[in-house]
């Protein structure tokens, strides 16, 4: 179950990627992203008072499982996912992957120093086989993605964000993992971080008349697009969490970040990207999901 729910995890997060995507043509993220945290927060909203209807366990608080949420929201839901936005719109959806999959270095390292969690050398090994198929999925420099060309001066231009996505999704996902484990209100917990980001966004922000502009002047679709943004990532956290209850962190993360695996078929079969399409992405894929068939057989 573990790896069941990580895999759906990463189909949410490569949903949101694609959406992302269209949803930055048609509102600026400076708005965009306060629809995505307030979709954050209402979604798993929804889902607690649901659950409080049919709950027979006494609601309990817990200071510690509670600090972790906030924390992973912090690093996670403010860092990770602002950052991927920004990476997004500097390099795309898929090139914006090579970031959001490499996550899992910083959440195996994370898990080791602040979970605790043995590392072996099977681990090691996954580690290596996904992650070996996720860098040859990407497309090399100078290729042609998407009508654009992937050059060394657009990578340098969003690597900065890109590490920060990065090192806020592994690092935040680690903290979520804890919270769960020392507080089991996945609802109610996913909301609290989600606030929490919500509030240290709203803190950074200075130009309040200029997103009031950019929100009443929204379209509706660009505020569905961003709803469902934030839908598709209140879902995966919920799943991520619900992966770490089931399996170590680090491995769940390992899971979670193979969304490239989801993205670059969308993008040649449904967006037509064709170019997109080679014996590299097909090798890469084929490793990514050996990898995954070797954790199930473990």
């Amino acid at each position: 179950m573990g790896v069941a729910y990580a895999l759906l995890a990463m189909v949410s997060f490569a949903s949101n990627m694609l959406i992302t995507r269209v949803a930055l043509t048609r509102l600026p993220v400076e708005a965009g992203f306060f629809l995505v945290l307030g979709a954050n927060i209402a979604f798993p909203g929804v889902l607690f008072a649901a659950e409080w209807l049919w709950r027979t366990q006494q609601f309990a608080w817990s200071w510690k499982g509670a600090g972790f949420f906030i924390l992973s929201g912090v690093v996670g839901t403010f860092l990770g996912r602002r950052m991927l936005f920004e990476t997004v719109r500097l390099l795309g959806a898929a090139r914006a992957s090579v970031f959001h999959s490499s996550a899992p270095a910083f959440a195996f390292l994370a898990a080791w120093l602040i979970a605790g969690e043995k590392v072996t050398l099977f681990d090691v090994g996954l580690l290596a086989i996904v992650w070996s198929g996720l860098w040859l999925v990407q497309p090399p420099t100078g290729a042609r993605v998407g009508g654009a060309t992937f050059t060394p001066q657009l990578l340098r231009k969003g690597i900065l964000v890109g590490v920060a996505t990065t090192a806020g999704f592994g690092v935040g996902n680690v903290l979520r993992g804890l919270a769960i484990r020392n507080w089991d209100e996945l609802f109610f917990g996913t909301m609290l971080s989600s606030v929490a980001g919500l509030a240290l966004q709203a803190a950074v922000t200075r130009d309040w008349p200029k997103i009031a502009g950019q929100l009443r002047s929204a379209s509706p679709a660009a505020i569905a697009l961003y709803c469902g943004c934030g839908i598709a990532t209140a879902l995966g956290s919920i799943f991520v969490t619900m992966a770490m209850k089931n399996m170590p962190i680090g491995l769940a993360v390992l899971v979670v970040h193979t969304t490239p695996i989801v993205i670059f078929p969308v993008s040649v079969f449904i967006l037509k990207h064709r170019e997109e399409l080679s014996m590299r992405t097909l090798t890469g894929t084929a490793l990514v999901l050996g990898g995954i068939a070797a954790l199930l057989a473990r």
